[in-house]
């Protein structure tokens, strides 16, 4: 089996009109995404209502999230991480329009 690292923080498309998703890892389980966002924010009106509890560790630029039946935004910056158990209705009201948000989302 031949064995290579990634990195992160490496090959994010210059030109990016959609945020970045991509599956890092993957089974019945669990499933680990690489998300980048830059100005990204969620459709109004839309909410993430998720069949799977999701880890979400924030490792780059600045956050903005809501829920459902809560009057505040969560700010995340580096470092800063969450638990949000499943089906708990959320939204990302905005990312850091100046640099790139990386988030590091586990799905189980």
């Amino acid at each position: 089996m031949k064995m290579s690292s990634k990195n992160i923080f490496e090959d994010i498309p210059v030109n990016m009109t959609e945020e970045l998703v991509e599956i890092i890892s993957e089974t019945d389980s669990i499933k680990i995404e690489r998300i980048v966002s830059r100005a990204h924010s969620s459709p109004p009106d839309f909410w993430y209502d998720q069949e799977k509890n999701e880890y979400v560790i924030l490792l780059k630029g600045k956050a903005g999230l809501a829920f459902e039946n809560r009057d505040d935004v969560i700010v995340m910056g580096p470092g800063d991480y969450l638990e949000i158990p499943a089906h708990v209705r959320h939204r990302v009201e905005w990312t850091d329009p100046e640099e790139d948000t990386i988030w590091l989302a586990i799905y189980y």
